[in-house]
């Protein structure tokens, strides 16, 4: 009987892994890293060793290319995989902007941490991988359309449905076959929130032998679209009569893209007063790239935005200005009022608006903008908490700006949305089980579930097993 291990995303949201083992192979649901620290398991299980032999791996499912589903590909290949790795169209281009921008970063921290090594005499560290693993990795996407089943392995056959999360991202239906017996496993992957601006709607599944569900705003709901727009641009006019900078540090992978339409509709309808958009982030800009490229399934009722959006961002919003290089973005430093500046990471942990904190953070008139979920041990998550200092480049930085954490822009459905979601099944409910979340979460959503549908939903631990 067919086999599925919980390996990663289990009471808390990042590194999903789950390997599926049937009729002697094997077949890993995500690949992912853990990002930030987490109070149930503090260490970082990136640097160890997989808890399966990757050689053994015949193929990867990924539901989406963020890298705490994506991450450890990689290294994955490093130690010996060399299966298919099966993706949807928009979620192959993304990838290679992701995996290649992981990797320079991990280089770089490994050369850090080697230098503070070497003066402390200590033994030096070497890569989890290298360009290479990350060119092999690449080179194995294999790409699946919506709504197509595909055999991925004898008696495992693959179904990927839009989830509305970010481009490409999918609801896995496996459909496993043993003895003539057909199970169907679905897993959400990351369901979308229904208020997106650019993302359909997650698509309805109605059954399923076990479901595994996403549980990151389980104990809570999203402001309203309407209410968290009002917000934004208030905290925007703010900052214009302040005369200050505002920053807003976002995701590459779709929450940039999000917030480049709103500002756009603020533009088109005369109500932005910044003078100048500044999206400081390559990565970023590549993959607003891509968005374009597939502008087709955006889920936008709007023909002025289509006309303009297919000619360019820029046209969209004409005071948005890229700055890629090193150069253009040290040129910010100077830019003390009156800019948007858009910039990773999403969480604050590394990447170009801690440049930024560097030389705005500590400025009254400084407006800094959240719109993004902020996991535990993050800098975001300490400044969302209340710190009134933070350490970036080795400086002591006083957090004086104004502080504006929206809700509504989520990419992840909210508890409600996760109950309309699931309900959809019919009877004979699936198995369920909550993953993807933090224990509060999960432990509210599973009572919501239990109280409003008489339905039980199982929290696996680490390393828990199910037949499937």
């Amino acid at each position: 009987m067919a086999k599925l291990s919980f390996l990663g995303a289990t009471q808390q949201v990042t590194g999903s892994c789950y390997l599926i083992e049937m009729q002697g192979r094997r077949m890993l649901l995500e690949c992912g890293l853990q990002q930030g620290e987490h109070k149930k398991n503090n260490k970082n299980t990136n640097n160890k060793d997989f808890p399966f032999d990757p050689k053994e791996i015949d193929a990867v499912v990924l539901s989406h290319a963020h890298l705490d589903h994506s991450g450890r590909l990689p290294q994955l290949v490093a130690h010996g995989f060399n299966g298919p790795i099966y993706v949807t169209g928009p979620t192959h281009d993304l990838l290679h902007i992701l995996l290649q921008d992981a990797a320079q970063l991990h280089f770089k921290d490994i050369e850090w941490e080697n230098k503070r090594r070497q003066r402390a005499g200590k033994e030096l560290l070497e890569p989890l991988y290298t360009i290479e693993d990350v060119d092999k990795a690449l080179s194995l996407r294999q790409c699946i359309d919506y709504r197509t089943p595909s055999p991925v392995l004898p008696g495992l056959e693959l179904v990927y449905h839009n989830a509305g999360h970010i481009l490409g991202s999918a609801i896995v239906e496996l459909r496993i076959t043993e003895d003539g017996r057909t199970r169907k496993l679905v897993f959400s992957g990351d369901l979308g929130n229904s208020q997106s601006p650019l993302m359909p709607d997650p698509a309805i599944l109605d059954s399923a032998d076990i479901l595994l569900l996403e549980s990151t705003y389980g104990d809570r709901d999203h402001r309203s679209l309407d209410e968290t727009l009002i917000e934004f641009r208030e905290a925007l006019d703010a900052a214009d009569v302040s005369g200050g900078n505002v920053l807003i540090p976002a995701f590459a992978v779709g929450r940039t893209q999000d917030i480049l339409y709103h500002l756009g509709r603020l533009y088109q309808a005369g109500k932005l007063k910044q003078r100048l958009v500044f999206l400081d982030s390559p990565m970023a800009i590549d993959v607003t790239d891509i968005y374009e490229k597939h502008a087709n399934l955006f889920n936008r009722d709007d023909p002025e935005f289509r006309r303009l959006v297919k000619e360019g961002w820029n046209e969209w919003l004409p005071i948005l200005r890229y700055t890629p290089s090193t150069e253009e973005s040290m040129a910010l430093n100077k830019v003390v009022g009156g800019a948007i500046i858009i910039a990773g990471s999403g969480m604050c942990n590394g990447g170009r608006i801690l440049h930024h904190f560097k030389h705005n953070l500590w400025r009254n008139s400084t407006h800094l903008i959240i719109t993004g979920y902020q996991a535990f041990g993050t800098l975001g998550r300490s400044i969302v908490d209340g710190a009134k200092e933070i350490r970036v480049f080795g400086n002591e930085i006083a957090v004086k700006a104004n502080i504006h954490t929206l809700g509504g822009f989520s990419a992840h459905a909210g508890q409600k949305q996760l109950l309309r979601w699931a309900g959809a099944f019919r009877e004979p409910r699936p198995e369920l089980y909550l993953i993807h979340g933090e224990l509060k979460a999960m432990q509210e959503l599973q009572r919501q579930f239990r109280a409003n549908d008489q339905w039980e939903a199982t929290i696996p631990e680490y390393g828990d097993s199910i037949l499937i």
